[in-house]
């Protein structure tokens, strides 16, 4: 079935960065529907001429294009499981999610035993960049269902790159979020290294934010006055290393990278390590 020329869309998952993703569709023109567990979420959307829906089923039969951006793997399941009972053929199914891989590979099996479009597409870049429309989007799925979600994307990304097959963005997405995690712990380790040798931590930083060191992760902690003020986001890296983790399996490259996070990982989190 071929998809409408401007498709209905609809999103799930209102949260810091999923709520300005699904407020930029609406104010890129695309008619918008909403679902949430607290309906006190739905209501600055619905303020702003967004539909609610009653039910994630409701959501999914009135829809052409879902966007989905909620916690982990479980909560993605739950929510597809219901979608796909529902969702018509010809319409596309997004995972803004960051999960495991091999769960947007089954995924996209069953998307295409229904004749629905998918795409795995996890985002970097934060509500910020969400809100301004400069959000990096990784993507993964058939060409065509790349070209069908495209212009939707558009409306939220600056960045927009389709990676491969199903999995492929979130292949992108876990590799890219370990080595953050990695480049923040190597952050962490070179300021006590500083300390240690008798320079002043602030000074440190400020010489090594103009000098070859310097790195976007490294300017990050640079901004923390301690590690646990990035609690929210060191929790979760530590899930997306902890994806990679599960997708490599038992390899070096994985223990490395988990080698230079997990100090600064610990730390955040107000963990010993």
């Amino acid at each position: 079935m071929t998809p409408p020329a401007r498709p209905r869309t609809a999103f799930i998952g209102l949260g810091s960065q999923g709520g300005p993703m699904a407020q930029r569709m609406r104010a890129g023109g695309y008619d918008l529907i909403v679902w949430a567990r607290r309906p006190e979420t739905l209501e600055p959307f619905v303020a702003e001429g967004a539909v609610a829906a009653a039910s994630v089923a409701e959501l999914g039969v009135m829809a052409d294009h879902v966007g989905i951006c909620v916690v982990d793997d479980a909560d993605v399941a739950e929510i597809c499981d219901q979608l796909l009972q529902v969702m018509r053929p010809g319409s596309l199914l997004a995972i803004h999610s960051t999960i495991l891989p091999e769960s947007c590979e089954m995924l996209a099996a069953r998307c295409t035993e229904a004749g629905i479009n998918f795409l795995d597409a996890p985002v970097s870049g934060g509500g910020g960049a969400a809100a301004a429309g400069t959000l990096t989007v990784m993507c993964g799925g058939e060409c065509e269902a790349f070209e069908q979600a495209k212009p939707v994307f558009e409306t939220f990304a600056g960045t927009l790159v389709h990676l491969g097959d199903a999995g492929a963005g979130q292949c992108a997405k876990i590799v890219n979020n370990a080595l953050m995690a990695a480049n923040m712990g190597l952050a962490h380790a070179a300021l006590d290294a500083a300390e240690m040798l008798g320079i002043d931590r602030d000074a440190a930083k400020e010489l090594i934010k103009a000098s070859s060191g310097r790195s976007f992760a490294f300017e990050v902690y640079a901004r923390l006055p301690h590690p646990t003020a990035f609690a929210h986001g060191a929790a979760l890296l530590s899930k997306d290393v902890d994806l990679l983790r599960a997708s490599l399996g038992k390899s070096q490259i994985a223990t490395e990278l988990d080698m230079a996070s997990g100090a600064f990982l610990n730390a955040a989190m107000g963990e010993q390590f």
